[in-house]
Formats: C-alpha cells, structure tokens, sequence
C-alpha cells in the first residue's frame, strides 16, 4: 500500500510546467501521453485498493459493533447478577467480560488504523483525478497549437513553392500562383491569430495553477488549510 501511494504521490507532485515544456521542445505529445496512462494505471490500481481497505473498514466496525454490544450486555448481566447475591456467575460473567472488551478494543483499535489508511486513499484519488484532468486540458490545448503549427510550416513550404512559380515566365501560371499565395497568406495570418490566443489561454492555464499552489501554501502557513 505504501508503495502505491508513494507512485501516486510522485504523479500528484509531477511538474506539469516541465512535461509541456518537454512536450512543446519535442513537438510531441508523448510525454504527456506518457503521463495520462500512468495516472489512468494508477486510478485503477487506487480504486481497487480503496475498494478493498473500504471492505475491510465495514467488517472491522461491524465486528467492533458485534463486540461492543456483547460487552455492554454481559456488563448489565453481572450487576442484575450481583444484586441477586449470584457472586460466582457474576465472576464467570466478568471474566468472559473482559475477554469480550479486549476483542472489541482490538477490533476498534484496527478499525481506526484502517479508517485512516482508506481516507488516504481517497484523499489521494480525488487529488489524482484532479491533476489528470488538468493535464488533459493542456494536452488539448497544445495538440491545438502543434496542428497549427504543423499547418504553417506546410502552408510555408507551399508559398515557397508558388514564389518559384511566380517567377516562372508564364503568365497565366504566374498570376493563378499569386492568386493562391494570396489565399495561403490569409490563412497564415488566421493561424498565426489563433495561434497567438492558445498561447495566451496557454500561459493564463499555467499561471493561475502556479497562483493557486501559492495560495494553497499561504493558507497552509495561516492555518486555513
């Protein structure tokens, strides 16, 4: 279990800032692909995890209950036994009493243990899942800015492929090329806009992650976590 949660820990902590940056380098999507099937194994690896221990929490309480109640009741026989003057069934009775509480405090005491373990797990699920979807909205919004990309550079190579066609000789090839470029040259310039846009969507997504980690401390050093 430690070790899951030690995996799980490292992903939550993973720097998303050097994953894009890794990923914007490479004009790749991989690292990030990377990244989203690992926490997706690791999902799957909690929820399993935590469906287990949660079992085990609903069986360690309901034997805690079992043993309590047994307890309670033996408690209430030996004093109806006492005043009765019944002295030796109230000694077999408490006796069967204390063995009776040293079991339901056993059971309470790994209850208890296993209640935190389980909240751990889900504590970290919800942090999991949260990162997970973080990060696939800036896989989205770079896959965005790689296929405009991709889009310039092709659209580049076509206008430099006209220019020499432009200056072929011919006329009317000539003036069909410039009419082309034209059209390549607006689209370009489209791009380049929406381009500009996901850069700026991009670096406000980024910021306002850095801004709330800086909060989420502030608050941790002011006791309002």
């Amino acid at each position: 279990m430690a070790s899951l949660l030690e995996k799980v820990h490292t992903l939550i902590a993973a720097n998303l800032h050097a994953l894009v940056d890794q990923a914007l380098q490479a004009n790749s999507l991989a690292v990030l692909d990377q990244y989203i099937r690992q926490v997706q194994d690791n999902l799957e690896d909690l929820e399993d995890a935590a469906a287990t221990i949660g079992g085990e929490v609903k069986t360690l309480k309901r034997k805690y209950d079992e043993f309590a109640a047994k307890a309670a009741e033996l408690d209430r026989n030996i004093d109806l036994m006492l005043k009765e003057g019944k002295e030796e069934l109230a000694i077999a009775a408490q006796s069967k009493l204390n063995s009776t509480q040293r079991l339901a405090d056993e059971y309470k005491a790994q209850y208890e243990r296993q209640q935190v373990e389980y909240q751990k797990l889900l504590d970290a699920k919800l942090k999991l899942e949260a990162k997970l979807t973080t990060v696939k909205q800036e896989r989205d919004e770079l896959q965005a800015l790689l296929d405009l990309a991709r889009s310039k550079e092709l659209t580049t190579k076509t206008i430099q492929s006209l220019d020499n066609l432009v200056g072929s000789g011919d006329r009317d090839i000539a003036r069909i090329a410039e009419s082309i470029r034209a059209r390549l040259d607006k689209a370009s310039a489209r791009a380049e806009m929406q381009a500009t846009r996901l850069d700026v969507q991009m670096d406000e997504l980024l910021e306002r992650h850095t801004l709330e980690t800086q909060l989420a401390e502030r608050k941790k050093r002011l006791g309002l976590a």
